[in-house]
């Protein structure tokens, strides 16, 4: 069964519950916490954007530093976003009309305000997404594959995505459906997720993604983006949210975990990862205020949003 992760708290009254899972790993890869189904298959949405991002280098991408940053983020479509994007594209021989990621509004919302006074509109380099598929352009331009059909399922590239999944995951993904950005997206368990997550940090081959997550914190995210906060105030961790509630992160020592909030609503997924990590032996405190999600009445805290009570399963150490 699915448990309650968190708690909406209103002046002492439990107004909602999150329901969903939580795998955990130990620094030895054993399972050592458990809540909910950790071997239900999830849709892992972002937080497959350091594989994929690990995928286009593998493929031989010229990425590295913000840019690689980027392809593994979720960006909130600031200036400085942007230029990085266009700064592939460009390297690539392409500009940005080879996006085939939506157009979209950034997310990050002094930018979009500036965007509306000044007459602009949605645009595809703006999409949170489009470090990813710039990435992806980057990698065809490299190897002479086609760039009209980079998102098919049966791409080169999306089959050397599928293969570095795999790799980092112990398993096989499955399904495959259609991402909101177009790309393919393919299903893990929680477990196996949390696997992937553990070997950004620990593999050789996936640490320069990991490295550039973690040097660039505001690529994977944005000003004030709770991934980027993350990283910040826990050195040497990496950390990823995704749609539909689905959340990433592992410290330098090892610990993973990976959430999923069954009802897609992500704004517990933090609070109820960094209380996972604390209980597989993690050091959390320097990011305890990401741990807090007030709920406001007037516009002043008069509850929280706060997580239920852990606790670990045997199955990891039999």
């Amino acid at each position: 069964m699915y448990e309650v992760l968190a708690e909406v708290v209103r002046n002492g009254f439990v107004e909602s519950r999150h329901y969903g899972s939580v795998a955990g790993l130990a620094p030895d890869g054993a399972l050592a916490y458990a809540r909910g189904r950790t071997a239900e298959t999830v849709l892992p949405r972002s937080t497959t954007k350091p594989f994929q991002a690990l995928a286009c280098l593998k493929a031989g991408a010229p990425l590295d530093g913000e840019r690689l940053a980027i392809a593994a983020g979720s960006h909130t479509g600031e200036d400085f976003h942007v230029k990085t994007v266009e700064a592939i594209l460009s390297d690539a021989g392409l500009g940005v009309d080879a996006l085939q990621c939506p157009p979209a509004w950034p997310e990050d919302e002094p930018t979009k305000a500036a965007l509306i006074r000044a007459g602009e509109g949605e645009s595809r380099v703006r999409m949170n997404c489009s470090g990813k598929h710039a990435a992806m352009l980057a990698a065809c331009a490299a190897n002479g594959w086609p760039l009209g059909t980079y998102l098919d399922p049966g791409h080169p590239l999306q089959a050397a995505v599928r293969r570095v999944m795999a790799d980092c995951a112990g398993e096989e993904p499955s399904p495959v459906v259609v991402d909101g950005c177009g790309a393919p997206l393919f299903g893990l368990t929680l477990t196996g997720l949390a696997r992937a997550a553990r070997s950004l940090v620990l593999s050789g081959d996936a640490r320069p993604v990991a490295d550039a997550m973690r040097a660039h914190p505001e690529y994977v995210g944005g000003t004030g983006h709770a991934n980027t906060e993350f990283m910040r105030a826990l050195p040497g961790s990496v950390a990823k949210g995704g749609a539909e509630g689905v959340f990433v992160a592992a410290t330098a020592e090892g610990h993973a975990v990976a959430v999923k909030v069954v009802d897609g609503g992500p704004r517990a997924t933090t609070a109820i990862a960094l209380r996972a990590l604390a209980a597989l032996g993690a050091d959390t405190a320097p990011a305890a205020r990401l741990g807090t999600v007030p709920v406001l009445g007037g516009g002043r805290p008069v509850g929280e949003i706060r997580t239920t009570e852990d606790r670990t399963t045997e199955e990891g150490r039999k």
